[in-house]
């Protein structure tokens, strides 16, 4: 059964709410995690919640997911610009992935624009604010029920 997916948070995520609201918005990591967790359980999804300011760590996660879970949503925040590590154990997982972004990367600074990891992901979500995180939950749920 395909219900078990995991939300992996890159660098600085963990101060949501704290650091630049004008792009990131109000909600805190904490308040956002919660309504991840609560809108698995409403549709029938166990999530599970990672995040780490180390790359390596990172792959760590991702390498272990293929395991464990059927599905990745990943925000890999400024290693989604920086990161062949990531996108290479993405790419291993050979399961479904949502890449998100809370702020609109191609409305940004021009680094920003370039993505190494959206090449190996299923689709992507950007700019939509936290509620791109319920929106990816809710994509990949039906994503994993097509898989059937």
């Amino acid at each position: 059964m395909n219900n078990k997916i995991i939300i992996i948070n890159g660098p600085n995520l963990n101060l949501l709410g704290e650091r630049e609201q004008s792009q990131y918005g109000s909600t805190s990591f904490e308040q956002l995690k919660e309504n991840c967790l609560k809108k698995g359980k409403e549709i029938g999804l166990e999530v599970y919640f990672a995040q780490s300011n180390i790359e390596g760590e990172l792959v760590n996660i991702i390498q272990e997911a293929r395991k464990n879970f059927d599905g990745i949503i990943i925000n890999a925040a400024g290693f989604t610009h920086t990161s062949v590590a990531i996108r290479d154990a993405l790419d291993l997982f050979k399961k479904p992935i949502i890449e998100l972004h809370i702020s609109n990367i191609y409305k940004r600074e021009e680094f920003r624009h370039k993505s190494l990891i959206s090449g190996v992901v299923s689709g992507g979500i950007f700019g939509l604010g936290a509620e791109g995180y319920i929106l990816a939950i809710i994509s990949l749920q039906k994503t994993l029920l097509n898989e059937n």
